[in-house]
């Protein structure tokens, strides 16, 4: 079977879209097209389409949405890579920013001079992101010059804001009920806090375990394990299932020092606000993830969380996040008891190409 795809880059990832007309209508024949399509098997996915990263094996499922004030719909997944499933639990924000610029291209949202917006919701979690996408001119354009942290390519502009984003998951900001606390790993006990902001997450005072949370990547990836230890203690504190990859979320936050971002450039610590290090499926992100942005912004807001404390910005609407990649600005509004009703992040996205792509129609139930 030859299925449409479009391959666009979003902020820091890329991922492959589909139109729910071309796809599978249940979710186990929708997972084996996935699985089959990026050889997500294989580690390296040679035979297959992925990218063989975490930001790099993602796919979105779009369709047009019936709701008044919402034009699309999407599902996201998350695709192995040398396992044969997809993870379905949770959103990517720099998935959603290359949604917003295709479904302009494809006419799901009505362009509307200089700027055009794109009111999507995540079927997965359930949250509302509302974008506006660069068509100045009144046209969509394929090319442009806005960048964003881990790369020096532009794409088109496009500004992502996440709508009344805490306690989605879980139905509360603090799911343990406390801004802060201990959790006993290894027997020793680590200084986290769980918030559900964008997603559920688990964030570690690095300072607190000897770690400044600004380290390379390379080291980064060294505390993969240990990480994935915090992460599942985490999960059960939180209600959450202790055996999938994607959420909650887990990372290093720490005050601001002084250091290289992966693409070269030199970051002092007067430039952001608060140092953070990010898994993403049992990998070091080079950047950091949309969703885990928010809820640090979130967290920043929380009076008694490891963030506010490490913070130079703690419960300021703006917060300077210092990754790996470099320093990424994120804009809280509408702030109030329980958190922000939206926060925005700028980024840019670009369609790469139209593809069809070759899946044997045997590795694919299809209904009856």
């Amino acid at each position: 079977m030859h299925v449409p795809a479009t391959l666009v880059r979003g902020g820091t990832s890329k991922c492959w879209l589909f139109d729910q007309r071309d796809v599978p209508t249940t979710l186990d024949g929708l997972e084996a097209l996935l699985v089959n399509a990026y050889g997500a098997a294989d580690p390296v996915q040679l035979d297959g389409v992925g990218g063989a990263t975490p930001t790099t094996s993602k796919a979105a499922v779009i369709r047009p949405c019936a709701e008044p004030g919402i034009d699309i719909e999407y599902l996201f997944g998350q695709v192995g890579i040398g396992v044969e499933k997809v993870e379905w639990g949770s959103n990517c924000g720099n998935c959603a920013t290359a949604i917003a610029l295709w479904a302009v291209t494809r006419g799901f949202a009505t362009i509307t001079g200089d700027l055009t917006a794109v009111t999507m919701r995540n079927v997965n979690t359930g949250a509302v992101l509302a974008a506006s996408v660069d068509t100045t001119g009144g046209v969509a354009h394929e090319f442009g010059t806005q960048t964003v942290p881990g790369t020096r390519s532009g794409g088109v502009a496009v500004g992502l804001s996440f709508l009344d984003p805490v306690g989605g998951t879980t139905g509360s900001r603090t799911p343990s009920g406390a801004a802060a606390e201990e959790l006993e790993i290894g027997g020793v006990q680590v200084r986290v806090t769980m918030i559900d902001a964008g997603a559920p997450m688990v964030l570690v005072d690095a300072a607190a375990v000897g770690r400044t949370g600004a380290e390379p990547v390379a080291v980064l990836r060294e505390q993969v394990d240990w990480l994935r230890s915090v992460r599942r203690a985490a999960a059960a504190r939180m209600g959450l299932d202790t055996l999938g990859d994607a959420v909650p979320k887990v990372g290093f936050v720490g005050e601001p020092v002084s250091y290289q971002s992966s693409t070269g450039e030199a970051v002092a610590a007067a430039d952001y606000d608060i140092s953070v290090r990010m898994l993403s499926m049992n990998a070091p992100h080079p950047a950091i993830g949309l969703t885990s942005a928010v809820g640090i912004a979130a967290a920043n807001l929380l009076d008694g969380s490891v963030v506010h404390a490490r913070s130079t910005a703690s419960a300021a609407p703006v917060l300077r996040i210092g990754t790996p990649a470099g320093v990424v600005v994120v804009t809280c509004a509408g702030l109030g008891e329980y958190g922000p009703r939206r926060v925005t992040v700028r980024r840019a996205a670009r369609i790469l190409c139209d593809a069809e792509i070759h899946v044997p129609e045997s590795a694919v139930p299809m209904p009856a």
